[in-house]
């Protein structure tokens, strides 16, 4: 039985036995309701914080005709600067590229939420513009990401909830898939890792919730990689072994192959070829405990041969650790250590391109965030570090045509080190 096969059995399987829970990413323990002191007594949820930045706990809410209505936000702004960028976006090499500079100082939010969280009918809707930086990989201005990614209304859907156990939602949603969540304020770090790369971040479709006592489950038929085309289905359990530990398994498959071609340019960025026509299946474990919140995960995911695009296909397996420590109630340490590879080899090329720095290659990063926080105000800093592997090398001096899949013009250069700031509030 192929990789792909057992992965569609086993998400039919865990959606026929479990159903589903809404979910922003599979991998961390389901989000802790935050109790509300104000006038409004239903807790929040959405959107899910699996950092040191928390929830507000007093969110503004209205009271209407249909209910409460909780309005809530984030302002933040950052600074960075890199050290190489990857070596295509040295020169354009299609009218209009975006602009991936080393340096740059710019908004990571400017987002408002707006929900309705109780009663049968619920709702969340997001807005705004965003920036999602991720290790080696192009940074654009956060105009440019909220245009290319998933306009200024990343996040909305309507929940309908049949019971305490089961609900449905439809939408544009967060993922059933990954560790990391997709917003900056959202996580540990400011920087999404390398195996976030390979993840989906946004689908549209409709998705069932379940959850009992310690079980939280989720399945859903979306568009993938934010394809437009309902060829996907994620699925995602989570189990609390006790209040400290928890244990999860998330997967998704296409069951039809998408071409890009046949879209807008637009959707070239948000829908990479090789991941749409991809399997992925994730495990995980987290301890959160006091000070420490600990996060081990591991990932592999298969990329389908598909001749009439001339998708060569192959795999990628990877594995990476989540930490932080907080040391005052104002003051916390985060860091991430990760390793990913792909099959093929960088001399022959047999294997797609999947990971970005060529067949055969690897990369593993390590990224250190120190946090400083302030009831709803942060300020953190972050250095990171890239370190490619078994990439093909270019060479400038061989005709200056012959740029390879490492950072810097030529693309023979083997790493990448980020500097990063983050301040801001959320409310």
């Amino acid at each position: 039985m192929t990789v792909k096969l057992i992965l569609r059995s086993a998400t039919a399987s865990a959606a026929l036995m479990l159903g589903l829970v809404q979910a922003q990413a599979a991998d961390m323990p389901a989000p802790v309701a935050v109790p509300v002191t104000g006038p409004c007594k239903t807790a929040i949820t959405f959107p899910a914080y699996a950092g040191v930045i928390k929830q507000n706990p007093d969110p503004s809410c209205f009271t209407t005709g249909i209910g409460d209505i909780y309005v809530g936000g984030a302002i933040t702004g950052y600074a960075y600067n890199y050290s190489d960028r990857i070596s295509s976006f040295y020169t354009p090499f299609v009218p209009g590229q975006r602009d991936d500079r080393v340096a740059r100082v710019d908004f990571s939010n400017v987002q408002a939420f707006i929900q309705k969280a109780d009663g049968p009918f619920q709702f969340y809707i997001q807005t705004g513009l965003y920036s999602i930086p991720a290790l080696g990989f192009p940074t654009f201005s956060a105009i440019d990401q909220t245009g290319l990614l998933f306009s200024p209304l990343p996040v909305v859907f309507g929940k309908w909830v049949i019971n305490d156990e089961w609900s449905i939602q439809g939408g544009r949603m967060p993922t059933n898939i990954g560790t990391e969540l997709a917003f900056t304020f959202q996580n540990l770090n400011i920087s999404r890792g390398l195996l976030f790369n390979q993840e989906n971040i946004i689908n549209q479709g409709v998705q069932i919730n379940y959850a009992s006592g310690p079980l939280a489950a989720s399945f859903a038929v979306t568009d993938g990689f934010y394809s437009g085309e309902l060829n996907w289905v994620t699925g995602a359990i989570t189990y609390k072994l006790d209040d400290y530990n928890t244990i999860g398994v998330n997967g998704g498959t296409n069951f039809s192959h998408y071409d890009s071609l046949n879209q807008s340019a637009r959707f070239y960025y948000a829908t990479p070829l090789p991941q749409q026509n991809s399997s992925i299946i994730s495990a995980n474990y987290t301890y959160a405990n006091g000070p420490w919140i600990v996060t081990p995960y591991i990932q592999y995911t298969s990329v389908d041969r598909v001749a009439s695009i001339g998708q060569i296909g192959g795999e990628t397996f990877g594995g990476a650790i989540l930490a932080s420590y907080a040391f005052t109630d104002n003051f916390a340490l985060a860091g991430r250590f990760e390793y990913i590879t792909q099959s093929g080899s960088p001399t022959l090329l047999n294997r797609t391109n999947i990971l970005g720095y060529g067949p055969g290659s690897a990369a593993y990063s390590f990224t250190v965030t120190p946090t400083f926080t302030w009831g709803r105000y942060f300020i953190r800093g972050e250095y990171s570090h890239v370190e490619l592997t078994d990439f093909q090398r270019g060479d400038l001096a061989l005709g200056g045509t012959n740029v390879g899949f490492g950072f810097g013009p030529a693309g023979n250069r083997a790493s990448q080190d980020r500097y990063m700031v983050e301040t801001g509030f959320t409310f």
